[in-house]
C-alpha cells in the first residue's frame, strides 16, 4: 500500500517518547552503554569472537575458517553466540564493542588483550596479523581496500534502507521502498560490471574484500535477504551470480556461514564453535532441537 506521510511535521527537537515500530522496535534506543551487568565467557583459544551469523558476523567467521584452512594455526578461535535481543547491551560486550553491534573480537594471544570491533576493522586486523588475504603489491592492495570500504558505505543502504522499509517497517512506504530499491539495483550493477572482467573484486585473487561483500550481496543475489530477490530481479546480474556461486563452494565459507547461526536447517546451525570437530558433532541436528512451542 502507499502511505501518505505528508501530514507529518517534525518537531523542533526530537524526543524519544514511543517505540519506533517494526521488527526491532523493542531494542532500538537513542542512547549507548550497557543496560545490565553480564560478563563475557572466555574459551581456551587466543581469539575470542562474540557474534551472530548475520552478514556482518559471517564475514569474520569465514575469514577465520579461511585462515585455518590456509594453515594459520594461530587463528584458532572460540565463537560465542550474542543474540540481538538485548544481549548486545551487556556490560561485558559493551566493553569489547562500545557500539553494541556484532561482531566483536578479543585477541588474547599477546601480553595484553586487544579488542577489535566493526567487521571491516576485524578483517583488516586479522589479514595483517597473519599476512593473508590482503595483497602486498600496491595496486591490488588499493583495489582490495577500495572494495572493502565500498561495502562499508553501501550495505547500510541495503540493510537499513531497502531491507528495513521493504521487510521490517510497520507500514509500506512507496517512496522509501522505491528510493532504496533503485540504489540497491545500482549497487548490484556496480558489482556486476566489476565482475564481468575480474574473477574476484580485487582482480584475480580472493581477498578480504570478497569476504566482506559476499555475505551481503551474495545472499541478496540468491534471494536470501528480506525476501526481495524477485522484487529486485537479482537473477539478471549474471556476473554477480557466478562470483557468488564460486565463493559459496569454498569449504571454509561453508563452515564459516554455519558458525553462530540460529536459523535455517538444524544441520546448518553451529550455535557456538570451540573446536574444528564441532562442525561434525555439535550442529543442532546432532545435539537435538528444543521442542517447538
Amino acid at each position: 500500500m502507499t502511505d501518505d506521510t505528508s501530514a507529518y511535521e517534525p518537531p523542533k527537537v526530537w524526543t524519544w517518547n514511543k517505540e519506533s515500530g517494526g521488527r526491532f522496535a523493542s531494542i532500538n534506543r537513542p542512547i549507548a552503554g550497557p543496560t545490565h551487568d553480564k560478563e563475557l565467557p572466555v574459551g581456551r583459544h587466543p581469539l575470542q569472537l562474540y557474534s551472530l551469523a548475520t552478514p556482518n558476523g559471517v564475514k569474520v567467521t569465514v575469514m577465520l575458517e579461511e585462515l585455518l584452512a590456509a594453515g594459520h594455526k594461530g587463528a584458532e578461535y572460540d565463537a560465542w553466540l550474542i543474540k540481538i535481543d538485548g544481549n548486545q547491551f551487556g556490560s561485558g560486550f559493551v566493553a569489547v564493542n562500545p557500539n553494541s553491534k556484532i561482531p566483536a573480537l578479543m585477541d588474547r594471544s599477546g601480553p595484553e588483550p586487544i579488542r577489535v570491533f566493526e567487521s571491516g576493522s576485524i578483517l583488516v586486523y586479522l589479514a595483517e596479523k597473519f599476512g593473508a588475504f590482503l595483497p602486498t603489491d600496491a595496486k591490488t592492495r588499493a583495489e582490495t581496500f577500495s572494495w572493502l570500504f565500498w561495502q562499508m558505505g553501501s550495505a547500510p543502504y541495503l540493510g537499513g534502507g531497502f531491507g528495513h522499509f521493504y521487510a521490517y517497517a510497520p507500514t509500506k512506504i512507496e517512496y522509501a521502498i522505491d528510493r532504496f530499491a533503485m540504489e540497491v539495483k545500482r549497487q548490484l550493477d556496480v558489482l556486476d560490471r566489476r565482475l564481468a572482467d575480474n574473477e574476484y573484486l580485487a582482480g584475480d585473487v580472493y581477498t578480504i574484500a570478497d569476504m566482506a561483500v559476499w555475505p551481503w550481496y551474495g545472499s541478496l543475489a540468491k534471494g536470501l535477504l528480506y525476501g526481495g530477490g524477485e522484487f529486485l530481479a537479482v537473477q539478471d546480474y549474471k556476473n554477480v551470480q557466478r562470483w557468488t556461486d564460486a565463493i559459496a563452494a569454498r569449504p571454509a565459507v561453508k563452515r564459516g556461514r554455519m558458525v553462530n547461526r540460529t536459523w535455517g536447517e538444524p544441520s546448518s546451525q553451529l550455535h557456538e564453535r570451540h573446536d574444528a570437530g564441532d562442525f561434525e558433532t555439535k550442529t543442532q541436528d546432532k545435539i537435538g532441537e528444543p521442542a517447538a512451542s
